[in-house]
């Protein structure tokens, strides 16, 4: 029998994303120095990594997108973009040591807790087996493709992929592209591969909120002076926080209506009025992600993009044919149908306590304490999980390393063997954010997307501020866990 003993932990992180250099960093702040950050990719980034369509950027002002403890003032534009918030999180793996920690190619199969041990085993895909006191998933929400099932999507004979997995090696230049989506990587990629395709086809189910964004490029001059004093740019991170306060529970009915007002205004820069009119959302704000560009309605005007509003019947070998009869031939077909968001670490088989599988304890849709810890699982720690999706992901997880590192701190210092949620605590916790979220009108509307599980609960968002997710995550409520005893030699 292995003698449990706390004076050091064996920590391995799941995802070399923003999360898993975060929870690395402060790890070594900590002084914990015997962890591993496990990576299915070839390198960190996450998210950045693997999204690399054209266009592709973040929806959060950058002033407010990058770690309190590394600010970074000379974004080249407002709102950064795929390559550089990519070179930004390569920074923070070679500044603060945690890329030496990182294992890329090494993808995690399963995880299973040992009772007898009190630990966690990890399968990697390779069928190697790494040993681990404590796991750390930081895979997120967007970690495996949504696929549509589209009748003879694979019968398809020209080339397809999906806008998580760009096909930089295919020049499109000229062809005829299908475009099936039209939420947050279509209105990116769009207007960016009208330039170059010779016919784009837009296949839109239902039409967005898209509202525009104040984001001109900065000036080499601009960027000086950030660098000499960011105290200007601190104080507006300050404001887009207390601004993205008040906004995010959606509870304003003028913010609201002036939110409309200007996604209304700027659909009118398109030409064609029925195109306008099929651009017009039918849902009120907030009820599916918000967007911005300043650039998709635009493109609306090129006559090489078509905006296609019937529903695709089926896909044939040659390309698109929709439920009035028509087909349309195309080269390409690019499917911007985002993230299988619901499922979290569910995406990988885990077991916990006594057997229990994770994909039985969330029969029901994902549920977790503070979105970080779930029942039966113990020493399993999420960030960015179940129902913590809301405000500035990287502010949310930076409170949610907080958590976690207090956690680990009691595992070490009280020889603690392992810490794990109690249910009726969880329980009622996530019974307090349903409640919440039922009352946050616009989530009710009947809207479909990646905000509910196949149950029909809502598994992604945070109903409250992000002020509030401190208050609740930065003391630790002893009573809402229990432990199990370290065995002494």
């Amino acid at each position: 029998m292995r003698i449990v003993s706390r004076s050091s932990l064996r920590v391995a992180i799941i995802g070399a994303g923003p999360g898993g250099l975060c929870m690395g960093k402060r790890l070594l702040d900590e002084g914990l120095h015997d962890f591993v950050v496990l990576e299915q990719s070839s390198d960190v980034g996450g998210t950045w990594n693997k999204n690399r369509y054209p266009g592709c950027e973040c929806d959060v002002p950058s002033a407010l997108y990058s770690f309190s403890f590394e600010f970074k003032a000379d974004w080249s534009k407002p709102y950064g973009t795929q390559p550089e918030i990519l070179e930004y999180m390569r920074g923070i793996a070679e500044k603060y040591g945690v890329l030496s920690h990182c294992r890329f190619g090494a993808g995690v199969h399963s995880a299973r807790w040992n009772d007898e041990s009190s630990t966690w085993t990890l399968t990697l895909e390779s069928g190697e087996a790494i040993e681990a006191d404590v796991v750390v998933s930081a895979i997120g929400m967007f970690n495996e493709l949504y696929w549509p099932e589209i009748e003879g999507l694979h019968s398809f004979e020209g080339a397809m992929w999906h806008s998580g997995q760009w096909d930089w090696g295919h020049d499109i230049a000229g062809e005829r592209v299908a475009v099936i989506g039209s939420a947050a990587s279509a209105v990116q990629l769009v207007p960016e591969v009208v330039k170059t395709a010779g016919q784009v086809y837009l296949f839109q189910r239902t039409p967005n909120w898209v509202l525009p964004k104040i984001d001109g490029v900065y000036t080499e001059e601009q960027l000086e002076a950030f660098r000499a004093d960011p105290a200007p740019l601190l104080r507006f991170r300050a404001e887009v926080e207390r601004n993205m306060n008040l906004g995010m529970t959606f509870s304003d009915p003028k913010m609201l209506a002036d939110r409309e007002a200007a996604g209304l205004a700027a659909i009118e820069v398109v030409d064609d009025p029925e195109v306008r009119r099929k651009l017009r959302p039918t849902h009120p704000y907030g009820c599916k992600r918000p967007l911005f560009s300043n650039v998709y309605y635009q493109a609306f005007n090129e006559p090489t993009l078509e905006l296609v509003t019937d529903p695709i019947e089926r896909i044939s070998a040659r390309g698109v044919v929709t439920a009035d009869g028509v087909e349309r031939e195309v080269d390409t077909i690019v499917l911007a149908t985002g993230y299988a968001a619901s499922k979290y670490l569910s995406a990988i088989d885990v077991t916990g306590r006594n057997g229990c599988r994770l994909d039985d304890a969330w029969n029901d849709g994902p549920l977790a304490y503070l979105g970080i810890t779930t029942s039966q699982f113990p020493n399993l720690f999420m960030l960015y999980g179940p129902n913590t999706n809301n405000g500035s992901i990287l502010s949310m997880i930076e409170l949610q390393v907080e958590h976690v590192v207090a956690h680990l701190r009691r595992l070490r210092d009280d020889d603690i063997a392992w810490i794990d949620v109690k249910p009726e605590t969880m329980q009622r916790y996530n019974d307090e954010v349903q409640e919440a979220i039922a009352g946050v009108t616009v989530w009710q509307a009947g809207c479909h997307g990646y905000y509910r599980s196949p149950s029909g609960r809502i598994v992604t968002q945070w109903p409250f501020s992000m002020i509030e997710y401190q208050q609740r995550s930065e003391t630790l409520d002893l009573d809402a866990f229990e432990i199990g005893a370290a065995r002494r030699g």
